[in-house]
């Protein structure tokens, strides 16, 4: 098992490094070239970017995804940056504490829907991935013992009776003219339980069959495959998944609608001359730190109404060039902005910039402007090196308008529940235990930044 944090450690590359180098390359050429995981400058990009390879040092880096590589038996856990610890050697329990993290994360992404028993985390033990699928697997299993997804679809079907609307054309040419006159072409809507939907189940629950190791995963996701038997076998989409709608009476299904979003947008599976495999699921934490902002601050502060990505303001008046702040927050008698920087933070308090970066300060200077508000927030991770949390302030005046004043305001925000690490977890205990006194703080962290009363 190799452990790689984004861009800090390097490791010896391994013997088998040379195929796992090619499978890569492969991977990136072929993937969906769309989506929420993948920048602009991504898809432009030809050479993969999970892992670096130093052939001049021997040894490998990751880069900016975060999950686990599995290939030909062996494993590399692509870890969090914030958790880096030079000279700290990192056992199974903390690689286990950091994926829990994840996990935690995860739950309060807009992407995927957790269900709400949650899991003891103690029953899957390899990896966050695993406890992913087991909560997808058992949550659709018990799911399907009380429903069977069934909708209406357009199917064309050679009758003895007129259903729906007869296709004349085709009626025509391919019966009356060939003397099968008594069989009528028709169009209707039937409802059938081989749709869209289920076939995508279908599709998602075979990738993850064949990728776990765990033999409780397997078993629930064998008894879904049994029940999905008659369902047809196609390749699936995230697009298509997302894509799905549901009325009032299937809206269970919608968790396992995200889940299935989830694994096609993040794994990966490619077999190579039907000799070698290799399975991965990534994420880039950058985009996992900012949908967990935001999911916390909508679902802890009810105080706050957030907004996300909005697009709406352009930088210039021929619309060429649009702002997207990652939070517009409404608070009681003000708008403030707020963006989620994924970054690691080294300051000091002689630091005249106070932790703010350049770059950072003229995008957020830009949005204040337009979005014509005078409080701008950025939010850091905290890391497990630094117990002090750093925080600055800067203050700019807008000549052009008055001298209207522009705070800009840098917290790192706690996020890290770092008792897992010095006293590992209790097996029986939930994710949401796990972390209530993580959920506590900061929701307080942020309320007092913004101005709120602590619980």
């Amino acid at each position: 098992m190799i452990n790689l944090f984004e861009y800090q450690n390097k490791e010896p590359i391994p013997g088998w490094s040379a195929q796992l180098e090619e499978f890569l390359d492969t991977v990136w050429n072929s993937r969906e070239k769309s989506g929420y995981y993948f920048e602009q400058e991504d898809r432009q990009v030809e050479v993969q970017q999970f892992l670096q390879f130093l052939h001049k040092s021997g040894e490998v880096k990751s880069s900016k995804y975060v999950g686990v590589i599995h290939f030909e038996g062996h494993k590399i856990n692509l870890l969090p940056k914030i958790f880096y610890h030079a000279e700290k050697e990192y056992t199974e329990q903390d690689v286990n504490a950091i994926q829990n993290h994840v996990l935690w994360w995860l739950s309060y992404c807009r992407k995927i829907k957790f269900p709400n028993y949650q899991t003891s985390l103690g029953s899957i033990k390899s990896d966050f991935f695993e406890v992913l699928i087991y909560l997808f697997a058992k949550y659709t299993r018990q799911l399907l013992s009380n429903a069977i997804y069934q909708q209406y679809e357009e199917v064309n079907r050679e009758l003895s009776f007129i259903k729906g609307r007869v296709n004349i054309n085709e009626y025509i040419n391919e019966n009356l003219s060939r003397g099968r006159w008594h069989k009528l072409n028709c169009t209707y809507d039937a409802f059938i339980f081989d749709n869209k939907f289920n076939r995508i189940i279908k599709y998602v629950t075979t990738l993850l069959f064949n990728a776990t190791t765990s033999l409780e995963n397997k078993k629930y996701l064998r008894e879904i495959l049994f029940i999905f038997d008659e369902v047809s076998d196609i390749r699936a989409t995230p697009e298509e998944s997302e894509s799905i709608q549901f009325n009032p009476m299937f809206s269970d299904f919608e968790t396992v609608r995200d889940y299935c979003t989830l694994f096609l947008r993040s794994c990966v599976s490619f077999n190579y001359k039907n000799d070698l495999q290799l399975f991965a699921f990534l994420l880039p934490m950058e985009y996992v730190f900012e949908d967990f902002l935001f999911g916390f601050i909508d679902k802890e502060l009810e105080e706050v109404k957030a907004t996300a990505q909005s697009s709406s303001i352009h930088l210039d008046q021929e619309e060429n060039f649009s702002l997207k702040p990652d939070l517009l927050l409404e608070l009681a008698s003000k708008r403030v902005i707020a963006d989620a920087k994924y970054k690691m933070v080294y300051t000091d308090e002689k630091d005249p910039k106070k932790g703010i970066s350049q770059p950072d300060l003229y995008q957020m200077l830009a949005y204040a402007v337009r979005y014509k508000v005078q409080e701008v927030f950025l939010f850091y991770p905290e890391s497990i090196t630094n117990e002090q949390a750093q925080e600055g302030k800067m203050t700019i005046k807008d000549e052009f308008a008055e001298n209207v004043e522009v705070e800009i305001k840098a917290y790192q925000l706690p996020i890290l529940n770092r008792e897992l690490f010095a006293n590992g977890q209790n097996e029986e205990r939930e994710l949401a235990a796990i972390f209530e006194a993580t959920r506590k703080g900061l929701a307080n962290r942020l309320k007092e930044i913004l101005g709120f009363k602590k619980d």
